[in-house]
């Protein structure tokens, strides 16, 4: 029997509606990518990763990520760093921001973050990243995951050794991409080695690396006994592969479905960033949104070179009329959610 990704789960007491989770993403996991991965199937979706030394210095830009919208629960906002009092204070803000779960980064292989020793470097100090576990769950009510890989190198299995610990250390989920630190995203996700870190721990294990399909999510479920599936670069202007893989739903969206879609995620990446910001930010988003044959490829870098939002907006338009009428229609359903602030300055946008 195929595992049916409409069951709900748990991580301590948040329940997660769906079987699939929607990868905390730098420059990616906006609030709009969030909130619209809800909307598709996304029983979980967690922010970009958020610096705990900003956090800790009151960085404005930082701030910016503990934004909340009613219809995100349950959320996670993921942190990193390398000092356990550090991390823990930061836990306690994301906690106070309105975050379901706090999700600690073992993962991050990009050089910026490991060279501060914290990402998947700390899948080599095991000692530290016990303590920061320790000193996270210590700090907050709601439960803690990590999300790791499998070590730093080709072939490692660090995550085997040093997955157990963070378990006993606090950790009420892990979250593992079997691919080395040194891989980044080529090749292919081991979930072979997910399958036996299900088997060395008694707390839910996510699946995350090389999950497209439905039917690639449903046999990394049955094959490793992972609680979920975690789904990254596939949703990336794509939301409609969450509801392929959640509910077999694999028609191909309208010209109509797409802008609408796209034209909603800018106006709330604008709300979110400020105009200018999202200018630069949502260049790359018109190319996942507008390829796979859905647009005519001089259409999308006819966007690319627009100076505002909205003339990108009018353009879309243009081309689908028919998306004026859904986007009215998703403007009225996502008026309803409302946003959770922290009681200080933040500025109009966390991102970067």
């Amino acid at each position: 029997m195929q595992p049916d990704l409409r069951t709900s789960w748990n991580i301590g007491p948040v329940e997660i509606p769906t079987r699939l989770v929607l990868a905390p993403m730098a420059g990616v996991s906006v609030q709009a990518f969030r909130r619209q991965g809800r909307r598709f199937g996304a029983g979980l979706v967690c922010s970009e990763m958020v610096s705990c030394a900003g956090l800790e210095h009151r960085n404005e830009r930082t701030l910016g990520y503990l934004r909340v919208a009613s219809d995100e629960h349950p959320l996670a906002i993921q942190i990193f760093g390398s000092d356990p009092a550090v991390m823990a204070d930061a836990a306690r803000m994301v906690e106070a921001a309105g975050a379901d779960l706090v999700d600690i980064n073992f993962g991050c292989p990009v050089r910026k973050v490991t060279k501060t020793g914290a990402g998947a470097t700390l899948l080599e100090d095991p000692d530290r990243a016990c303590r920061i576990v320790a000193a996270v769950a210590g700090a907050v009510s709601v439960p803690v995951s990590v999300k790791m890989r499998r070590g730093l190198e080709d072939g490692s299995r660090a995550c085997l050794a040093v997955g157990p610990r963070l378990v006993e250390a606090g950790a009420a989920s892990l979250t593992l991409h079997p691919r080395s630190a040194k891989q980044m995203y080529t090749g292919t996700a081991d979930h072979a080695l997910t399958a036996e870190l299900v088997d060395a721990v008694d707390v839910p294990v996510i699946a995350s690396g090389d999950i497209s399909s439905r039917a690639r999510a449903q046999a990394v479920l049955a094959g490793t006994g992972a609680a979920a599936v975690m789904v990254g670069r596939a949703a990336q202007g794509n939301p409609w592969a969450l509801r392929e893989i959640v509910d077999a739903e694999n028609g191909e969206p309208s010209r109509e479905e797409v802008a609408a879609e796209l034209i909603m995620f800018v106006r709330e990446t604008v709300r979110e960033l400020g105009e200018r910001r999202a200018v630069g930010f949502l260049k790359k988003f018109y190319g996942w949104y507008l390829g796979r044959g859905r647009f005519p490829r001089p259409f999308k870098q006819e966007l690319v070179l627009l100076d505002t939002t909205a003339e990108v907006e009018r353009r879309l338009l243009a081309a689908a009329p028919g998306a004026a009428a859904l986007v009215e229609r998703l403007e009225d359903e996502l008026s309803q959610a409302d946003e959770i602030l922290l009681d200080m300055p933040i500025s109009i946008y966390g991102g970067g």
